[in-house]
């Protein structure tokens, strides 16, 4: 029977339906901050509206790598192609520092300015802001469900992203509310340069994560333990040597190599191996294995 790396239909269907949501959601955000900032001039909201633009960019790379990471392996990409989650997510962090960095400097000289800042219209900022704060906790909830019953990481990361992106949305809120009833101007360059601080650290953190996929970084640690045990545990195998992994995207490539009774049986081998094979990727459904068989040499 032919293996295949994909997952079950209604999970793929489930999956979808999150990384479609996320993209509707982010570009209502977009349209309604874009809105919000013309009217007001917050410059907390320039930040939020910058981590929702930020978030589409990724809602958008989530959703399209969610349908090509399903696509199988071909004769050009043996391994296939979840590469193409890191070099968007690559990009993706030069983009956010990029962002930090002018709403930060923006917010530095509003904060050395002699002239107090004036923000207009905090009223209807403010509700654009409640109703982003809604769309996003709904657009969270559906996803951690989504989450939880497909086992999907894109999603699963996803939903953390967007749960750190309600500080900017917060930020944005108390500081309109404050200059509405206090007259206090000066909180807004405060929230938008704390956010531009989230969005740098956040951006290095993607980048890292990206950068060390792309040049084969080895696995998590507890994970190479893991199989580690699961091999020195099953029965038939009398030891093993060589594990190796990297990282693509989403996925796990483990090399491992282990050593038989050279007396055995080619289909004895081979079911020794099948096995140990299906009960690594049943403990890590992420993972790609291959096995190579040795004879044990005491």
């Amino acid at each position: 029977m032919k293996r295949s790396n994909n997952p079950a239909p209604s999970g793929l269907k489930l999956t979808l339906s999150a990384g479609l949501a996320s993209v509707l959601v982010s570009g209502v955000l977009v349209a309604l901050k874009l809105w919000a900032l013309a009217e007001t001039g917050a410059l907390s909201i320039a930040a939020s509206l910058a981590d929702s633009a930020l978030d589409l960019m990724m809602s958008i790379a989530a959703a399209v790598a969610i349908v090509y990471a399903a696509r199988p392996p071909d004769e050009d990409h043996a391994f296939g192609h979840t590469s193409a989650e890191d070099l968007v997510a690559l990009a993706q962090s030069v983009f956010i520092l990029i962002s930090a960095g002018v709403i930060g400097w923006a917010a530095t000289l509003r904060l050395i300015s002699p002239e107090p800042p004036v923000l207009a219209s905090e009223g209807r900022g403010l509700i654009v802001m409640t109703a982003s704060v809604v769309l996003t906790l709904g657009l969270v909830w559906w996803q951690g469900r989504v989450a939880r019953r497909t086992g999907s990481k894109v999603v699963a990361a996803d939903r953390l992203h967007y749960l750190g992106d309600l500080l900017p949305s917060l930020g944005a809120i108390a500081a309109l509310w404050m200059s509405s009833h206090y007259g206090i101007g000066s909180i807004d360059a405060v929230v938008a340069l704390g956010a531009a601080g989230v969005l740098a650290v956040g951006a290095l953190r993607i980048g890292k994560d990206a950068w060390d996929a792309l040049m084969d970084r080895t696995a998590d640690p507890a994970i190479l333990d893991g199989i580690a045990a699961i091999t020195r545990d099953w029965p038939g195998v009398r030891g093993f040597h060589d594990l190796k992994s990297r990282m693509a995207g989403s996925r796990i490539f483990v090399h491992l190599h282990i050593e038989l009774d050279g007396d055995q049986s080619l289909r004895q081998a081979h079911d020794i191996g099948a096995g140990l094979r299906r009960a690594i990727i049943a403990a890590y459904p992420h993972a790609d294995v291959i096995i190579h068989k040795d004879v044990y040499a005491p």
